[in-house]
């Protein structure tokens, strides 16, 4: 179940005065004592983007995207696609072999790129993206880096292709990307030539080189192959984008399992920091702290309505970024809850490397999986995730929470996407989901989150969803056209309620003359002589 405290009426107060003799409006009413304003959340723009088989054959996506100034792009296996964040439309789109070879980057003949990544840096206003490229049997690879030359992704990328392992003898895997506002970071998971996972591997490049033009990776730090009980299982580099920290790196003790492949529990996450990474000097990188937390596992498989529980909703790392903004780290990832799926979210304090806060998000009978997190300067924090049961497809879903005086509560979870159908990858007997999903905080106003999840759109076809979700508190505003009365707010979840008095109120809802556009909800009334209080509330 998810804790959340009592919602409240979320009340603002205003008044217009008009040419129109004795019109009043307002907003009246007030929140319960002793508990917070609830943040009132709004969907905005709200579209698919992407379908395996149309704009890609990759399985599974790996959906992710992030938000910027004008535009939303996605960037999954097999696809690169710019949205225009205003109206959802898609304003270019090319395969992710052409995003690179645009970069400037040369694949071999036959290879393959995978696991996408991507990040809008406001300090420098550049996009950063990252894949891997491999090819079956070749135990070798390189992490590929693209910087955009501006803040328009529909315009020129910059490539840089840097060996995952120099000696070419480990392959890396899983890659993760992060930055801040001294270095940029890459991560992968290193396997050797029998395939058996040996260690994760990290490298640290000061951003200003990447800034140049070409890009320069001269003094990039490798730190090899490090050792799993030392550096944690799959690093996570922070994305920091407010100046707050730099060189962060969070991971799990443990995905949860053992070296021979038995489900294991652990109760340890492990944070360290690569320093100076500006340079001159090469990088160096802080000991490991260890962060006791609640118990976390291996999620079971997922159900769906067809009563089958072979999709595969992944293991207990960090599969999306941590954010880190005012020198907190915000993560989550799956566990087990019961006998279900489900989500761990932590706060964590970075310079102190403690753990501020931890909780669990679950759902007395759905599993929830592959979540991604994302929260602004103001304590707003946004969970995005998937979830099925035995009579819910797999659907993309958020919770919105706030935290105050140090304590993160979170509200009622939200649906983005209904899945069409019972997902079967007929290709294997294991069907590949996720692996991951992303969600980011709009650079042009911080109470605006977008989140990227994959949705089934058919019995054996995955598509993406693209979901603007407006926090906050509402504001209402009023103004006179002709003889109507206009009243408009953001957020499309909140009901407009009237009165004729206030002692004592007795309020009734407005449900006629309603048009909703881009998440903004218009009320026309007609204009009356008297006095009419108005007032929003939270469902």
């Amino acid at each position: 179940m998810i804790w959340t405290r009592p919602r409240p009426v979320r009340s603002l107060h205003l008044s217009l005065h008009t040419l129109f003799r004795f019109l009043m409006l307002a907003v009246a009413g007030s929140p319960p004592t002793n508990s917070p304003g609830q943040v009132v959340v709004a969907i905005g723009q709200n579209f698919t983007a992407s379908t395996l088989n149309v704009d890609s054959s990759a399985l599974p996506p790996d959906p992710n995207g992030a938000v910027g100034p004008l535009h939303f792009v996605e960037f999954i296996n097999g696809r690169f696609a710019v949205f225009n964040k205003s109206n959802g439309s898609e304003v270019k789109t090319m395969t992710d072999i052409a995003f690179w070879t645009q970069a400037g980057i040369t694949l071999p003949s036959g290879w393959d790129v995978t696991d996408p990544r991507i990040i809008y840096d406001p300090a420098s206003q550049r996009w950063f993206a990252s894949q891997v490229d491999f090819i079956l049997n070749v135990n070798t690879n390189r992490f590929l880096l693209a910087i955009s030359i501006s803040a328009d992704p529909t315009g020129a990328w910059k490539g840089v292709a840097i060996p995952g392992d120099p000696g070419g003898n480990d392959f890396a895997d899983f890659p993760t990307l992060g930055l801040d506002a001294q270095g940029v970071y890459l991560s992968g998971d290193m396997f050797d030539a029998n395939n058996n996972p040996i260690g994760p591997t990290l490298v640290s490049i000061p951003k200003a080189d990447l800034l140049a033009n070409p890009p320069v990776t001269s003094r990039l730090t490798w730190f090899g192959v490090m050792n799993y009980s030392v550096r944690g299982e799959i690093l996570q580099p922070a994305i920091c984008l407010d100046g707050s920290g730099q060189g962060t790196i969070l991971s799990t003790a443990s995905i949860g399992l053992d070296a021979s492949g038995n489900f294991v529990t652990n109760t340890s996450l492990v944070s360290f920091k690569v320093q100076n990474p500006a340079g001159p000097a090469p990088a160096t990188l802080s000991s490991s702290s260890l962060l006791s937390v609640p118990p976390y596992t291996i999620p079971l498989d997922p159900t769906q309505p067809d009563g089958s529980s072979n999709l595969d909703d992944g293991d207990a790392r960090f599969s999306a970024q941590v954010y880190e903004i005012g020198g907190v780290l915000y993560a989550v990832h799956n566990t087990q809850f019961g006998n279900l799926a489900a989500v761990r979210w932590y706060r964590i304090n970075a310079s102190s490397q403690t753990v501020l806060e931890s909780g669990t998000i679950s759902d007395p009978v759905k599993d929830l999986f592959y979540p991604s997190i994302a929260a602004n300067a103001a304590g707003t924090v946004v969970i995005a995730y998937n979830a099925s049961s035995s009579d819910t497809f797999v659907s993309s879903f958020a919770v919105v929470g706030s935290t105050l005086n140090g304590i993160t509560t979170f509200g009622q979870p939200l649906l983005l996407k209904s899945g069409t159908a019972s997902y079967q990858n007929t290709a294997s007997t294991t069907s590949r989901w996720g692996d991951y999903g992303a969600t980011s905080v709009d650079p042009t106003d911080p109470n605006r989150f977008w989140t990227i999840q994959a949705f089934p759109s058919s019995a054996s076809a995955w598509s993406t969803q693209v979901t603007e979700l407006m926090t906050g508190f509402p504001t209402l505003s009023a103004s006179a056209s002709g003889n109507n009365l206009l009243l408009s707010w953001s957020g499309t979840l909140l009901n407009l309620e009237t009165t004729s008095s206030l002692a004592p109120p007795s309020w009734t809802p407005v449900e006629q003359n309603l048009s909703t556009n881009n998440g903004v909800v218009t009320a026309q009334l007609p204009m009356t002589n008297g006095v009419g209080f108005f007032r929003l509330r939270a469902p």
